[in-house]
């Protein structure tokens, strides 16, 4: 999953403008295939946040079962899972109306191997887990938002950017952190 997220951010820093772009402006035969292509490509992006859903669904899952998450931080964290799972279902809506087909959820344990759940023994430990893949979701769908070919998909990825940037804010609030103290601070 870390390379999918890696590939998520690497894809998202591409703005050119490609031959295919430039020859469906054009409108030529060439061009609409191209399209098709990309739209191809949209649905791949698509498929890696799908994944990062299925991961934070997962890893709320751990931390609500864990026994470690105290009352009121673990309503949170279950309203937290129940908004990743708006956008897992979402992102499958989207994925298959484009003619795709999403991703599959790996199974808990397999989640928590690759989170190292192990490791997680105390109510911060889980928060900063929580924490730190919130802060790489928001920065993930912000860094793609130019990448998608159809439009309207960039409004959901910043929809969705926000919700990720609500959950970083009230995680770290409850970790005691401070705020950041410049602007900008996210997507880059």
């Amino acid at each position: 999953m870390i390379q999918q997220r890696r590939f998520f951010l690497a894809r998202s820093g591409r703005m050119t403008l490609s031959a295919a772009a430039v020859a469906a402006l054009a409108g030529t035969a060439v061009g609409r295939a191209h399209a098709q292509s990309d739209m191809g490509q949209d649905v791949d992006i698509l498929n890696i946040a799908l994944g990062l859903e299925h991961e934070a669904i997962n890893a709320y899952q751990l931390g609500a079962t864990s026994g470690l998450l105290q009352k009121p931080v673990l309503d949170v964290a279950v309203l937290f899972q129940s908004h990743h799972k708006g956008h897992r279902d979402a992102l499958i809506a989207t994925i298959q109306k484009m003619g795709g087909k999403p991703v599959s959820e790996k199974s808990l344990d397999d989640y928590a191997k690759a989170l190292n759940a192990a490791s997680l023994k105390s109510q911060a430990d889980v928060l900063t887990l929580a924490s730190r893949l919130e802060l790489g979701a928001t920065n993930a769908y912000l860094g793609v938002i130019p990448a998608f070919k159809e439009g309207t998909l960039g409004q959901v990825a910043a929809r969705l950017a926000a919700d990720e940037t609500m959950h970083w804010t009230a995680l770290s609030s409850a970790l005691g952190k401070p705020l950041p103290t410049g602007a900008l601070t996210f997507g880059a």
